[in-house]
């Protein structure tokens, strides 16, 4: 019978063992998700898109938060898409974020481009029982290219490998980004 500290050895030895194997086979990992075969293509042009809109939050002191969105939307009244360019007051960077459906193939990326330009992906971040969300941080020459672009292409894959596509409006994006916000939210907080 093996003594306890023979037992602990042994763990210890199984789990390095495991470490030694495991470490290798993750860093031989493709970084971009996989290729996928698709079956075709379809158009989403039943997609109604409202105007982009630009929404603040001050909440107690802290850096304001500006949402510079569009929502497109179904004839049923269902959200097809919505778009937000996210930026904090503080920050250097931008955050670009979509909503979709769920029923999306999620180890396929959403693809976006400005005009038929230059296409750029946007990676899945988690999904809920009615939508999954795609965010990540956003190049300032794309944020530039939005703001004097007229559509922004957007790219999907569904569950049944079909590639969908839909075009959303910029005409109003720059004077919506660059104007004062639609609204602003603030929170006080008492000292």
């Amino acid at each position: 019978m093996a003594r306890p500290l023979d037992r602990l050895l042994m763990v210890a030895a199984v789990g390095t063992a495991t470490v030694a194997i495991v470490a290798p086979l993750k860093a031989e990992q493709p970084e971009k998700p996989p290729e996928v075969a698709t079956r075709g293509q379809r158009e989403a042009n039943d997609i109604i898109y409202g105007s982009w809109q630009k929404l603040c939050f001050k909440a107690g002191g802290a850096p304001t938060l500006c949402r510079t969105s569009i929502t497109g939307r179904f004839p049923t009244g269902q959200t097809a898409v919505r778009i937000d360019l996210i930026e904090r007051e503080d920050a250097a960077t931008a955050r670009l974020q979509l909503f979709v459906p769920v029923g999306m193939y999620l180890q396929q990326s959403p693809k976006l481009a400005v005009d038929h330009g230059a296409a750029f992906r946007i990676p899945y971040t988690w999904c809920l029982t009615n939508l999954c969300v795609a965010a990540d941080v956003v190049a300032p020459n794309i944020i530039d290219e939005m703001e004097n672009g007229q559509t922004l292409l957007l790219e999907l894959v569904d569950s049944n490998l079909l590639v969908v596509t839909t075009l959303v409006p910029l005409a109003q994006f720059a004077s919506a980004h660059k104007g004062a916000p639609t609204r602003t939210l603030e929170q006080y907080v008492d000292e």
